[in-house]
Formats: C-alpha cells, sequence, structure tokens
C-alpha cells in the first residue's frame, strides 16, 4: 500500500507539467469548441435559409401552376365554338362540347355541374383517377363557383393529388348554367420540376400516404412520421420551424408546410428536404487539421516546459537531498547556493533551520526527561479525578456492612450468650472484613507508588479492580462475566499502574452502557501464547464511530461533555501499556459494542513471589448497655426492602424485639408484590437498589396505597445529593442514614407511625 501511494506521488516538476499541458489542452478544446459552434451554426441558418427560399420557390411555382389553369379557362369561355353554345344556354350541347376539354385543354379530369348541384358529365384523361372520389373532394370548389367566383383548390382523389380550378359558366342572360371544374395532378414530373426549380428534394403526402417524391424510400425513416413531427407547429398553408434529420449517410434540414385546401385538412402537405452534407464534411476536415496542428503545437510546448522547469527544480533538488540527509540525523549537510534568487534565499534559510535544529535536538533530549517526569503526574492526577466518581460507591458499600455490625453488636448486647449469637458474630466478621478489603483496595489504589516492577499476577489484578467497581457495576444493572486463564503465567509489570489501567476501560464500559441501554454485560478475558499474556474487556455498549476509533488513545480526546472526563484515561493507558513493552487495541462496532485488547510480553525469569494473606480481623466490642426497649409494634406489621441480606435479618430482628412482625424483600418489585397480597402499617426501604430503586417504589405505592406510602421510611449509605434532598423535603419523608444506632432507629419508627 506505501508503494503505491509512493508511486501515485507526483514530484513538483510532472506536477507543473501536468498543470502547464492541461492549460493547453483546455484552451484547445475551448478554441476547437468554439471553432466548430460557430462554423455549424453559420452553414446551419444558411442552410435553413436556403430551405425557406427553396419553400417560397415551390409554392410559387404552385401558385404559377393553377394560375395558368384558371388563364386557360377564361379563355376557353371566349373561344367562338363554346361561347356561342354558352350564349344560347342549350345545355345538351354544352355538354357535349364540353366532353371534349380533356383531349384539347391538357387536363386529367373535366367535370361539370348544373346550377342544381347535379353532376352533368365527368371526363378522365387517366383511367385510374376515380372520378366519384374527385366529385366528392371538389364539391367546395363547385359551390363557390355556382355562386359566381372562380376558385382554385387542391385536393385529393384515391392516390393522386390535384389543383382544381372551378369557373362559373352563364347564358348570354348572365344567368348561371351550372361550373366547369378542372383538374390538374400532381405528378413525379411536376415534383421534379418543383425540386429543381427550388433546388432541394419534395416529398409529397396525403392521409398518411407518400403521393410522390424525388427521394428514394428509406426503410429506416417513415415520411409520415417526419411529416407529422415536423408539422406539430404548423398552421394550415403555413410551415413549421426546420429540423435537422439523417437519411441514409447523409444529413438534411427538414419543413414541413401544408397545401391551402378549402376543406381545411391538414394532411395534404410536403416535406421540403435541404441536404448539408458537403459543409458538414467540409466542416469535420476543418476540426481534425485544426486538431492535428494543435496537438503538434502541444507536443512542442510540453517539450520546451519540461526543458524549463527541469532548470527551475535543479535547485529544489538538491535541497530535497539535504533534506533526506538531515531527517536521517545528519546535521552536517549545508546546501549549496546557486543564485539570489528565491532558490537561493530557500537554500540560505534551510541552512539556518539545520543550525536551529541541531540545538533544538540537545534541548529535546533534555525535555524529554522533564516529560517522564510529568506523565507521572499525569497519571496521579488522573488517577485522583476517578476517586471522586468511586466516593459514592465505596461509602455506601462500606455503611451497609456497617449498619449491620453495629445493629447486630447492639443486640448481642442486650442479649445474654447463647448458640444463636454465633450466626450474629459470623455476620460481624463476614461484615468486618468486607469493610476492610473494601478499604484496603481503596486505599491500595489511591496512595501513591513508586514505579515498581514485579512479578503479578494479571488474574488477581483483574479481580481486584472489580472489586472496587463491584458497587457502581451492580446498581447500574451491569452483569460481569469473567472467563479467566488459571494457568495464565505471572507477568513482570507495575501492578499499581496495570491496575488503574483495568479500572479506567472497565468503568469506561460502565459509563458507556450506562448511558446506552438500562443494563448491559462487560465480559472479562484472560488467556496466553508463548510470548504475551492477553486481556479482552468486552461490553455491549453504543460501541465508538469508526472516524473515532483511531483517536481514542490521543491525548485529550473525549466525547463527554464539557467538565465529565479529561481525554487522558485512555491516552495514559496506552502510554502505561507501551512503557510495559505491551499493546493495546480496540475494536468496535457501532450499536454492539467495544472490546478493548491488552497484550503483555511475558517474564522470561522463574521468580516465584509469596503473596501475603490478610490473616488478622479486627473486632470491636461494645461496652454501653442499651435498655430493652418496649413491645410498642405489637399487633402491627411492617416490611423491609433491601438489597442487602445482613440488613434485613438485622432489622428484622430489631424489630422484632420492638414487638413487630416483620416481611423483608430484597428488590423493590417483589416488595411491590408483597405490598399489593399482605396489608402493612410500616414500609422501610433501601434509597439505592438495582432494578427499582427507592423513589420509585415510593411512586409506585403513592398510586395503589397513599395511606401507606405517607409512613415509609428510607434507608441509604450513599452520599445524599441535591436532588435526593430535595425530594425528601418536599415529601416530608423519614430518612436515616448507614450506619445507625437502635436508639436512631426506634425514634424514626416512631415519628412515621405518628403520621
Amino acid at each position: 500500500m506505501e508503494k503505491l501511494r509512493a508511486r501515485l506521488q507526483l514530484n513538483f516538476s510532472t506536477k507543473m507539467l501536468v498543470a502547464v499541458v492541461s492549460i493547453m489542452v483546455l484552451l484547445l478544446g475551448i478554441t476547437v469548441w468554439t471553432v466548430n459552434h460557430r462554423l455549424t451554426q453559420q452553414f446551419q441558418v444558411e442552410a435553413s435559409r436556403s430551405l425557406q427560399r427553396a419553400e417560397v420557390e415551390f409554392r410559387n411555382a404552385q401558385k404559377s401552376r393553377t394560375k395558368t389553369l384558371v388563364q386557360r379557362l377564361r379563355n376557353l369561355r371566349n373561344e367562338p365554338r363554346y361561347k356561342a353554345v354558352i350564349q344560347r344556354g342549350h345545355l345538351p350541347a354544352l355538354i357535349e362540347e364540353f366532353q371534349k376539354l380533356p383531349a384539347d385543354q391538357s387536363v386529367d379530369v373535366v367535370l361539370f355541374t348544373s346550377a342544381q348541384r347535379k353532376v352533368m358529365f365527368g371526363v378522365k384523361g387517366d383511367p385510374e383517377i376515380s372520378i366519384n372520389e374527385f366529385e366528392r373532394n371538389s364539391f367546395l370548389a363547385v359551390d363557390r363557383a355556382l355562386q359566381n367566383e372562380e376558385i382554385v383548390d387542391t385536393i385529393r382523389a384515391g392516390d393522386q393529388l390535384f389543383d382544381v380550378v372551378s369557373i362559373p359558366v352563364a347564358d348570354a342572360s348572365g344567368a348561371i348554367l351550372g361550373a366547369l371544374t378542372f383538374g390538374s395532378e400532381l405528378r413525379s414530373g411536376d415534383v421534379n420540376e418543383f425540386s429543381l426549380s427550388s433546388q432541394s428534394e419534395i416529398v409529397l403526402l396525403a392521409d398518411d400516404r407518400v403521393i410522390a417524391a424525388t427521394l428514394p424510400a428509406d426503410p429506416r425513416h417513415n415520411f409520415v412520421e417526419l411529416f407529422k413531427e415536423c408539422s406539430a407547429g404548423s398552421t394550415l398553408g403555413n410551415s413549421c420551424a426546420p429540423i435537422k434529420i439523417v437519411l441514409g449517410d447523409e444529413h438534411y434540414f427538414c419543413l414541413a408546410g401544408t397545401f391551402s385546401s378549402l376543406s381545411g385538412d391538414d394532411n395534404l402537405g410536403y416535406l421540403l428536404l435541404f441536404s448539408y452534407e458537403q459543409p458538414l464534411r467540409a466542416l469535420q476536415s476543418t476540426q481534425q487539421m485544426l486538431l492535428l496542428v494543435s496537438g503538434l503545437g502541444i507536443l512542442a510546448g510540453t517539450a520546451i516546459v519540461w526543458f524549463l522547469v527541469r532548470r527551475v527544480t535543479r535547485p529544489l533538488r538538491a535541497l530535497r537531498d539535504s533534506a533526506e540527509a538531515v531527517g536521517r540525523g545528519d546535521f552536517s549537510r549545508r546546501v549549496q547556493v546557486y543564485s539570489r534568487d528565491e532558490c537561493g534565499e530557500l537554500a540560505d534559510v534551510f541552512n539556518q533551520m539545520t543550525e536551529n535544529l541541531k540545538s533544538s535536538r540537545e534541548q529535546l533530549e533534555m525535555t524529554v526527561d522533564t516529560l517522564r517526569t510529568t506523565q507521572g503526574q499525569l497519571i496521579q492526577s488522573e488517577k485522583l479525578s476517578g476517586i471522586g466518581e468511586f466516593v459514592a460507591g465505596v461509602a455506601h458499600e462500606l455503611n451497609n456492612p456497617l449498619t449491620s455490625v453495629m445493629g447486630f453488636s447492639e443486640l448481642l448486647k442486650k442479649s445474654d450468650t447463647n448458640p444463636q449469637h454465633l450466626r450474629y458474630l459470623e455476620m460481624i466478621h463476614k461484615s468486618s472484613l468486607r469493610c476492610q478489603k473494601i478499604v484496603q483496595s481503596l486505599l491500595s489504589f489511591a496512595r501513591r507508588h513508586q514505579p515498581e516492577r514485579k512479578l503479578s499476577s494479571v488474574n488477581e489484578l483483574l479481580e481486584a479492580a472489580l472489586e472496587i467497581l463491584q458497587y457502581q457495576m451492580r446498581t447500574s444493572n451491569i452483569e460481569v462475566v469473567t472467563r479467566l486463564d488459571a494457568s495464565l503465567p505471572q507477568v513482570m509489570l507495575d501492578p499499581h499502574q496495570v491496575q488503574q489501567v483495568f479500572i479506567n476501560i472497565i468503568n469506561n464500559a460502565r459509563q458507556a452502557i450506562e448511558a446506552h441501554r438500562p443494563n448491559g454485560c462487560v465480559r472479562l478475558t484472560t488467556e496466553h501464547d508463548e510470548g504475551h499474556a492477553r486481556v479482552a474487556i468486552e461490553d455491549n455498549g453504543p460501541g465508538i464511530p469508526e472516524a473515532n476509533l483511531s483517536k481514542v488513545f490521543d491525548p485529550f480526546f473525549t466525547t463527554k461533555d464539557v467538565g465529565k472526563g479529561t481525554g487522558l484515561g485512555l491516552s495514559l493507558c496506552y502510554g502505561i501499556i507501551k512503557e510495559h513493552g505491551g499493546h493495546i487495541t480496540v475494536r468496535s462496532k457501532v450499536g454492539t459494542g467495544s472490546t478493548f485488547i491488552i497484550e503483555l510480553p511475558l517474564g522470561s525469569d522463574s521468580i516465584t513471589n509469596e503473596v501475603a494473606k490478610l490473616t488478622d480481623t479486627a473486632t470491636s466490642s461494645f461496652t454501653a448497655d442499651v435498655a430493652i426497649p418496649m413491645r410498642e409494634g405489637m399487633g402491627k406489621r411492617v416490611l423491609v426492602i433491601d438489597d442487602e441480606e445482613a440488613i434485613l435479618h438485622m432489622v428484622r430482628e430489631a424489630l422484632t424485639e420492638f414487638g413487630y412482625e416483620v416481611d423483608v424483600a430484597m428488590d423493590g418489585e417483589t416488595g411491590l408484590q408483597r405490598l399489593d397480597q399482605t396489608s402493612y402499617d410500616l414500609t422501610l426501604c433501601d434509597w439505592k437498589m438495582p432494578g427499582l430503586n427507592g423513589q420509585e417504589v415510593y411512586e409506585r405505592l403513592r398510586i395503589s396505597n397513599p395511606a401507606l406510602s405517607e409512613r415509609m421510611i428510607f434507608l441509604t449509605g450513599d452520599v445524599i445529593g441535591e436532588k435526593t434532598q430535595r425530594f425528601l423535603q418536599d415529601s416530608h419523608k423519614v430518612c436515616l442514614t448507614k450506619p445507625f444506632s437502635l436508639d436512631e432507629f426506634r425514634s424514626a419508627i416512631s415519628q412515621a407511625m405518628a403520621v
């Protein structure tokens, strides 16, 4: 990967060359595009104008043709043989003369219609012409002629297009005898003449059929569809804007128009196609020549730029070689100054920098020693910053067993010696040992130690860390699962530093789970191979985003709110493990949790340390006598809710001495179930427990049994915070702080029962 990245790194000369060539290519592209665009636009405009002129020529040719037909019919009425018959108004004689017209006038159809709009005869010069369809489609022209108008029209009959001229026929008195209609077919010859006169290709269409065309049919292009596309924006008798098409291998501008028809039929039209193939090929040839000349210019310019860049970068290459030597620690290397320009100034600055680096290196070595001392101070500071968070838990853990110690001690003082007291003494002993172990672990963690490495058990350090964090894990509803390798060899390490690493990481896992979910799990695993002892601390918290994985060990990096973290914990853990010759890594996936893996090298010496065991236990004795209380609780029932079994036993015995009937529950859910099933006169509840805490039990009891909720005493071994104090004041509740004496206990009960 590094080799590939190195290959992709471009030197200064290449970058300059790439930049200049890129600009030259860009300018060439802009030039070619501009020339191409302007030339293309120019000949397209010219071709469009030529096509429009062709359309004018086509329309003029058609008008000239129909004008000739009209003139011939006008002259026909003045010929002696027709004029005499028309003036007499003798219809049979008139019809007989008119039937000779197709041959005389070189027209394709002659139609005579009487004044009563009855077709008297129809003559066609071509047998393929349909007289009946001609009669139907020319009735508008005939109707206008019977109204004494000379009219011109374009119609379709069968597969032919006709120019139609219809004129009125009147006798000497001016009475309309009928209408004489001529039809002249638009044939291929006529279309070819139009094409020559307009210098364009012509296609005539009628009712989705090609009537005549100067172009051969192209299967790849449908003239009917093309006509519909082109004439979509045209009006009757007018044309639309030209469009570009390709027929075969030739490029055309195409324009569509419709014939002026009395019926308003827009299916009678034409296509005019003007080829611009020759200008297009000339443009392409010009483009190729321009690209060739430009390419040669780019090659020549590239060679010149390359030569100049090499000359300019020669001092920079010398500077690079000197910088590499300095990077290897050779501060005696100097750069030769070739000129007094910017490169020469850079060489002077580099030489001065080398001198400064030489002196700075000596100062840096002195600073490293100072940093080692500072690191020790930071480790101690981070340790002390964590102590404040543990104080509440440690106080709770101490106060709970001390409560049972005090309670059972007072009970023993009121009783004669008997076998039952042995059970009390055993509980006192266990509670005392527990307090002693917690205090020792806390002091060992908080006390400053001189760095000292010795063969230590990683498993024991993990268990000691869990002992300190036991309360926080339990009250945060976090299950701790351990799978410790019993055959794990001892490791040469500083036990206090490594224990701090374990506490920091486990506590971070607890905080992450607590902020993410109501309960969770932390798994601790140890194992070893030939060279390393491996510790895995896995949690099912929210996980670490991939963007932060590479920064979690950076000093002062934290995702916690301001004031809730220094960002030094994991950084110090990283430094401690590195100092021990080990590795610390993290794997994480957002939503599933994180795993921190610590690897420590196994010691090579077969040294054994004997571990001292704590065998002495201090016990306290009380000499003061407490009078046996009166049995004021006769007939009254009390429920005690606490997660400490010893406290439950002590409180039950004490209340029994007062005459109360006592039931116990070790969690809030069980307590609420008993409250629903049995009627009680008084409830005692621990403030902080796994699951439902004391306040949550009170809130639910206030809904189900408001009267009993007024007679409720809270027990707490924790440091009472401002929020808790405010709640107790607002609800006017009695709260006993552990440890407490039996007199305080009795006084609190009397106060609660008086409500």
